[in-house]
């Protein structure tokens, strides 16, 4: 008797599986595909270059010693995590959009006097506040990449729609880009990586402003 009563549910929520999953074709929606991977290429590289490589950078370009290293990366990641609640709830207010125009516009702008500044210094204080300065730049985008994303598809395909090209994004750009900044640092050509990072993000910053704004024409449903 309760196998009976079982079956007409089973088959219904068989059926709604069915009816739910896309499309080859859908997985494919090249404009939107395209977005994502401009979206994150520059935005990852930022990220990883101030996560995984930063501190190889602190303590073989700027000298610092291993406790000062893991004290001013712990601490800017700890300020990096304050901030994305907050950019997160301004980007309710004001839009996606704007967020991802400010870490593009200032990622271009500031990310090699940044840097230059960084290997510059001696001081563990001093290197600790610049990495919070760029931290202020790139939350633009760290707060809300995931949502965006995920406003750009339609519910039923939004994680492959999302996961496939992101992953793809992640390991081109964010993968490699410790690798090539220490690859440049090899050839003695260090701040040729300042360039490659600013020209990502500026790439990046191109799709930015040509994008709808996902807060206002969302897919969400």
């Amino acid at each position: 008797m309760i196998r009976i009563n079982l079956l007409p549910r089973e088959e219904k929520a068989h059926r709604e599986v069915n009816i739910n999953l896309p499309k080859l074709g859908e997985l494919f929606m090249p404009i939107a595909v395209l977005l994502v991977v401009g979206l994150t290429m520059g935005g990852t590289t930022a990220f990883y270059t101030y996560t995984t490589y930063m501190q190889k950078f602190l303590k073989l370009s700027v000298g610092l010693t291993d406790m000062q290293t893991t004290i001013v990366t712990g601490g800017s990641l700890l300020f990096a995590l304050a901030l994305q609640p907050t950019y997160g709830a301004l980007s309710d207010r004001i839009g996606r959009k704007p967020l991802l125009i400010w870490f593009g516009v200032m990622g271009s702008l500031l990310t090699i006097p940044l840097l230059d500044a960084l290997q510059g210094t001696k001081s563990g204080l001093t290197a600790f506040l610049l990495i919070c300065g760029a931290w202020l730049i790139v939350a633009g985008y760290t707060s809300i990449n995931a949502v965006v994303k995920a406003e750009l598809f339609p519910t039923h395909i939004r994680a492959m729609g999302v996961g496939l090209p992101y992953a793809v994004s992640v390991s081109i750009f964010g993968g490699t880009a410790e690798s090539i900044a220490l690859w440049f640092k090899s050839i003695g050509h260090e701040r040729w990586f300042y360039y490659y990072l600013t020209a990502v993000i500026a790439v990046s910053l191109l799709v930015y402003v040509g994008m709808r704004d996902t807060k206002r024409h969302s897919t969400l449903r």
